[in-house]
């Protein structure tokens, strides 16, 4: 296997290149975006439009004995308030067929901030003010919060009528009974991940327009339009060509805009107004109008030979999937398929289980279920090394998977990324300056002068993630792509038109650069993203590069035989047509002459579909079977000071290796590795929703924290291209695998650095607390 490696530095940058496939052109919305001039889908503005507003639960269980909206109604300015009875067609919805979410609430309210009522008035102050008068008697219930006693008594604790478990998937190979007799170490843990929320700057906001054929003009930002579609149509009655829909500016999305939040609503006072509705959250009902990630409880038992070789694993994973299913089916089958990440293990029992309660619902995030399982996968490798007494790199190194290798499904590991070689390479990085209490913000607690440096120890850790890519499953994933080639003022100009979701991942950019190179020409434009083209699948599982850009590749591929085989009906054989079809570099000047001449006035089109590799189900006894396309990891190192006494955190370096298998833009890349990765710190020391029987306690950003710039430490990284034979270009999707292992790195260099003070370094729990890292000194 040949290893192309490139590395960056702290404070390089990647000079742009002319904007083929391995340049690196600027994002054409980086510069609106930076000078705050880039229209996101909160901007939205039209002449006689209504305002949407949402009256949700304050409750997390209960039922609504009586409702009455006529001092909502008699408000002047107010056109509309509608309930779960104005639903003009189906009135529930949900994800991948569930189905299992009401438009509006009936009869009973499952979680805090559920839609109960529906406002559409001349302002949004107005509206704020109707809600406050719709009168609602309730019937307030114990809330089920407890995702282990849901686990234990799934019938009697039901939340759902079909039951208190949304899924259980196991995973058996071998004997675990064989595996534990072979054991010299047996390390035992239980691990809890909190709720992490996406925390994206632009809040849900969209607008409806009624059309004159009585269908609806939708502009939203979401991340997967018609997914959207299939929802939206059957609950308000109307066929799918009477729904025309729009891309609005996103404003981030890491998860939280796969499902649902403004859009039926909307629609719905649209319909009943015959006016334009404009609905746009706050930062408080945004916490309440998206899903968050699942938080979870987990138990781990590793066995391992004297020299160190894993032998066994046995696990538990409880999802807490909140009130309704969302994406919690396909979380669970991937934390039970990832549970024990990338290491060979002979034998293995692994029961996951995603479950209903009370609590808030939760669904897609960025890294979908693996990245609570890599926190436990990994810290247990931390504690079998421990017990060991062997270098944590080391026990890694003889553990991982390698070409030919079987994942705990028995999935068999082709085209496999080196992962002891990363992991060495990782481990031989320059570590960073000794800190330098000179400068206070150097120090854990920073400006606020809690510290001088008395008490500050310094800890390292490391962290290997596995994620998969793309849907998994047995799921036909696919992408649509139309591309279009014409001559305007004497230059070949392409046109490429999908459906897919631009949410700040550089996806335009990247397919403007496959045009590029595939049609070698220089001019691209990218059509709004709307519904006029097929489905091109959601912005999620690291898929659109892969998938749509196989699409975009396709369409292309198909445009430029067209334009051979009109050269060769008219001009014969031609020099710049015979690069063409050798897809020379974008932009030579005999080929951009030789596609005007041969195209004169015509104009070619082509649509093309492109479909990853088939997967299968999990067994459902086993768990066993080829469910994943294509698998990507990441390592990380993290180096953290302490405050052992405070329990206060600075993480002082997070460098990174990473297989990419094809770097498509330099720039974007590196871009989604340093995102990916602060996300990851977030989970690990300062982002979790506080819930409290039931009720969100922080829905803002002043209590719910997000990493800033001074949260930000310098990044080496390592990015390596290991083509896939399967993908496009051999490329690997590249934007989740950093969030997986970069909490674990820093949980683990918490536990070095507490040990370092004599502690037991007994941390289980992300986000570390302080008084876990006190407890734990």
């Amino acid at each position: 296997m040949t290893t192309a490696r490139t590395t960056r530095f702290p404070g390089e940058v990647a000079a742009p290149g002319r904007g083929g496939v391995g340049d690196s052109p600027l994002r054409p919305d980086g510069t609106l975006k930076v000078k705050g001039e880039f229209a996101y889908a909160s901007d939205l503005w039209i002449d006689g439009m209504l305002w949407g507003a949402t009256l949700r639960s304050p409750h997390p269980r209960a039922i609504i004995k009586r409702i009455n909206i006529a001092p909502a109604l008699a408000l002047t300015g107010v056109h509309a308030v509608l309930t779960h009875e104005d639903v003009p067609g189906r009135k529930v919805y949900g994800l991948d067929h569930t189905w299992d979410q009401p438009v509006l609430a009936i009869g009973e309210v499952r979680h805090h901030g559920e839609p109960i009522a529906l406002v559409a008035a001349d302002h949004p102050e107005i509206a704020r003010r109707a809600l406050a008068l719709i009168d609602i008697d309730w019937e307030v219930l114990e809330p089920i919060t407890d995702p282990m006693a849901v686990l234990s008594a799934p019938t009697k604790l039901k939340v759902q009528e079909r039951g208190g478990i949304a899924r259980h998937q196991p995973v058996r190979v071998g004997d675990i009974t064989v595996g534990r007799a072979l054991a010299a170490v047996v390390v035992e843990e239980e691990f809890e991940v909190g709720i992490q929320d996406q925390a994206f700057l632009g809040p849900e906001s969209g607008m409806v327009i009624p059309a004159e054929d009585g269908g609806l003009d939708f502009y939203v930002a979401t991340q997967w339009m018609h997914n959207d579609l299939s929802q939206i149509g059957p609950c308000l009655g109307l066929a799918d060509d009477q729904i025309r829909m729009t891309m609005a500016g996103i404003g981030g999305a890491f998860g939280g805009r796969e499902d649902l939040s403004m859009q039926i609503h909307a629609g719905m006072l649209a319909m009943h107004t015959g006016k334009p509705i404009k609905m746009m959250y706050n930062r408080e009902e945004s916490f309440f109008g998206h899903v968050h990630r699942h938080p979870a409880k987990m138990l781990y038992e590793f066995g391992a030979t004297a020299a160190g070789k894993l032998t066994y694993a046995k696990v538990l994973i409880v999802l807490d999937g909140g009130a309704y299913t969302s994406a919690t089916l396909n979380v669970t089958g991937n934390a039970s398929s990832l549970a024990v990440g990338p290491y060979e293990i002979p034998h293995i029992e692994i029961d996951a289980y995603g479950v209903y309660t009370n609590n808030p619902p939760c669904g897609a995030m960025r890294g979908f279920g693996a990245v609570q399982a890599c926190f436990a996968h990994e810290s247990m490798m931390d504690k079998l090394a421990e017990a060991l007494d062997m270098d944590p790199v080391r026990v890694r190194q003889l553990n991982v998977v390698s070409q030919g290798s079987k994942l705990a499904t028995g999935q068999i590991v082709h085209a496999p990324t080196p992962l002891k070689e990363m992991l060495t390479t990782l481990s031989e990085m320059p570590l960073p300056d000794a800190m330098d209490a000179s400068d206070i913000r150097n120090l854990p607690g920073g400006a606020s002068q809690t510290t001088h440096g008395e008490g500050v120890m310094r800890g390292v850790g490391y962290g290997v993630g596995i994620k998969n890519i793309c849907f998994s499953e047995g799921f036909d994933d696919l992408s649509t792509a139309r591309v279009r080639l014409e001559v305007i003022g004497g230059e070949p100009v392409a046109m490429v038109h999908t459906a897919a979701a631009e949410v700040g991942q550089g996806l335009v950019t990247v397919e403007a650069q496959i045009a590029r190179t595939e049609l070698g020409i220089e001019r691209v434009v990218i059509h709004p993203a709307d519904n006029g083209v097929g489905d091109s699948g959601s912005s999620s599982a690291s898929r659109q590069t892969y998938m749509t850009g196989g699409a975009v590749k396709a369409a292309c591929g198909a445009v430029r035989q067209r334009v051979l085989a009109l050269a060769q009906g008219r001009h014969g054989a031609h020099r710049g047509l015979q690069l063409i079809g050798g897809k020379v570099v974008a932009g030579t000047g005999e080929v951009l002459a030789a596609i005007a001449d041969v195209l004169g006035d015509e104009i070619i089109e082509e649509t093309r579909e492109y479909h990853h590799k088939p997967t299968t189900g999990m067994d459902p006894v086993t768990g066993q079977g080829n469910s994943h396309t294509q698998l990507a990891v990441c390592v990380h190192r993290a180096v953290v000071d302490v405050d052992v006494e405070l329990g206060l955190v600075k993480v002082v370096a997070l460098d990174a290796v990473q297989d990419v298998g094809k770097i498509m833009n330099r720039l974007s890349l590196e871009g989604q590795i340093h995102g990916g990765s602060i996300q990851g710190l977030g989970l690990a020391v300062m982002e979790e929703i506080q819930v409290s029987n039931g009720k969100v306690r922080n829905p803002s950003f002043t209590d719910y924290l997000i990493p800033t710039i001074l949260d930000t430490p310098p990044q080496r990284l390592e990015i390596l291209e290991n083509p896939d034979p399967h993908a496009p270009y051999g490329l690997r999707g590249a934007g989740e695998p950093p969030t997986l292992s970069s909490t674990p790195a820093i949980a683990a260099a918490i536990r070095d650095a507490c040990r370092k003070q004599g502690g037991t370094g007994h941390i289980t729990r992300v986000p570390v607390r302080p008084e876990d890292i006190i407890r734990g000194s």
